[in-house]
């Protein structure tokens, strides 16, 4: 199953310190390949689903490849799931939900902190495997999986605290019961820009309070959640709670219909573009889902005269540069005042110049890895060329990158205007477009000129225009003089067509909880 052999591996893997991987095809067919570095053996890297606690093949042994972006280069081929293994995977959590629902939260709570301990022992094969199917840098790859271990962690203790209510009566023979209970079945379907992530922090949710899952992850990125499967055995966590079953893209429409038609499920949470996610609303609504949907968004990053320049520009570069500028909340329109404008426009590219490098994401000197398709880099490159076309102009960057096809330099714009496609699209990209404005109102009219709203930025000293700008940006995430805002601790979501729902923090279990009402009379 595993298509490179040492060579041809340690090349793709170059500049990778703590050893080169082989990847050795086991003999079975349905054994899993083996992951191994200089230092110690691994089982995370696997090739086929995990339904009901086994790993299985697809109908008819189908696989589909998994390529690493920087390169092109195929690492391996996994299962190509369809409509008969979501069904079975579905039967498989519905089987389960019984038992575990019936679990005590504490005995929950243990299994989720069992996962989590699993994450750090094995947060650098989990990096390298993100780092290979993603092309993120191998940096930003362990902090991506010490951030979706935090999710297991933080869920693990929010088990213990679904609180119900006792509600006084207007009877005196009646009491008033409110519990919560799990919804029963959820549907996860997960990203390939933070393919350990998104799954924890919606997996991390449903599992503490009783719901078992199946798992769809993102066909360019189906290594991390195979690992994750893995490591969930490993915990305990009991056969058919945790099930995941990878797809190629012909093959994802149909499963996803699937996940969203049976009525044995009773929840959908997704994550990926505003287009998708409507699809999946519409096929869902026949059977009454409760959805969470996280979907696109076009963060303003905005910069007042009053703002402390050189943090702006500390958080611009964190914000619309990590990943390569390939995240939902990153920032996606700068809207700079006339006042400050030129000199954050020359503090920014000396910033960008000074600190951004492009290359592998193995590479230890590397900020940048490649898009994670040649659809990503066409895309940014049609944004730049429409801009300059209707008459902006090229600060620093504007090409693809020496790096290889799916590599593109880091971009800035200025002169850009709102009808231009890189102040109206979400970019996906290292892009960043500058407009310039001269009063708050005019700030928060752009800025809230969008059908969505997930994130929004903004730098500024007065701290009654704080106030004003933050309760008046349409989004539901805002920054306030700071660029990285994502914690398990923080509600994450948006307003407008940017999704359903909110993720992490205490509110991110409610999406897959019901609301009981229990009345006692007679007493």
């Amino acid at each position: 199953r595993c298509l490179l052999d040492l060579g041809s591996l340690g090349t793709m893997l170059r500049g990778l310190r703590s050893g080169v991987w082989a990847l050795e095809a086991a003999a079975g067919p349905r054994s899993a390949p083996r992951l191994y570095s200089n230092r110690a053996e691994s089982g995370l890297l696997r090739s086929q689903a995990y339904i009901g606690g086994r790993w299985l093949d697809a109908d008819g042994a189908t696989l589909f490849p998994v390529t690493d972006p920087a390169s092109g280069q195929q690492l391996m081929e996994v299962a190509d799931c369809g409509p008969r293994e979501a069904r079975e995977a579905v039967t498989a959590a519905h089987s389960s939900l019984a038992s575990w629902k019936a679990a005590t939260s504490k005995e929950r709570s243990n299994l989720l902190r069992n996962w989590y301990d699993l994450m750090l022992k094995n947060k650098d094969e989990l990096a390298r495997l993100i780092t290979a199917e993603n092309g993120k840098p191998l940096k930003e790859a362990l902090g991506e999986t010490l951030y979706a271990a935090s999710f297991l962690e933080w869920f693990s203790e929010e088990a213990r605290r679904v609180y119900g209510d006792v509600v006084s009566t207007n009877s005196p023979d009646r009491r008033i019961l409110i519990l919560k209970q799990p919804i029963g079945v959820a549907a996860i379907i997960t990203p390939w820009n933070f393919p350990s992530a998104m799954l924890t922090r919606k997996a991390g949710a449903a599992l503490a309070v009783g719901c078992t899952v199946v798992v769809k992850p993102a066909e360019d990125t189906p290594l991390s959640a195979l690992a994750l499967a893995e490591l969930a055995d490993q915990a305990g966590i009991p056969a058919g709670v945790f099930n995941v079953i990878p797809a190629s893209k012909s093959k994802t429409p149909a499963v996803g219909e699937v996940l969203c038609t049976d009525p044995r499920v009773a929840a959908i949470s997704f994550t990926g573009s505003t287009a998708t996610g409507k699809i999946l609303l519409r096929q869902s609504s026949d059977t009454v889902k409760k959805a969470s949907m996280e979907l696109g968004g076009l963060a303003p990053f905005i910069v007042f005269d009053s703002a402390d320049l050189d943090r702006a520009v500390v958080g611009a570069m964190a914000s619309k540069f990590r990943n390569s500028g390939q995240t939902c909340v990153c920032a996606n329109r700068f809207l700079v005042q006339e006042g400050i404008h030129d000199s954050f426009v020359e503090k920014l590219v000396t910033a960008m110049q000074r600190e951004l490098c492009v290359g592998n994401g193995f590479d230890e000197q590397t900020t940048q890895g490649p898009l994670i398709n040649e659809r990503a880099v066409k895309k940014v490159e049609d944004q730049i060329s429409d801009a300059v076309s209707r008459g902006a102009s090229i600060v620093t960057g504007g090409k693809r990158h020496s790096s290889g096809r799916t590599f593109f330099e880091p971009t800035l714009l200025s002169n850009v205007t709102t009808d231009m496609l890189c102040a109206q699209e979400e970019t996906f990209g290292p892009l960043a477009p500058v407009l310039k404005f001269r009063t708050e109102e005019e700030a928060i009219t752009i800025a809230n000129a969008s059908n969505v709203g997930l994130a929004g930025y903004f730098y500024s000293r007065d701290h009654a225009q704080i106030w004003r700008v933050a309760e008046q940006l349409e989004v539901g995430i805002v920054g306030v003089n700071e660029g990285l805002l994502s914690t398990p601790e923080a509600p994450f979501g948006g307003v407008k067509q940017s999704g359903l729902g909110r993720e992490g923090s205490k509110y991110g279990i409610d999406d897959y909880l019901e609301i009981k009402y229990v009345c006692f009379g007679g007493l």
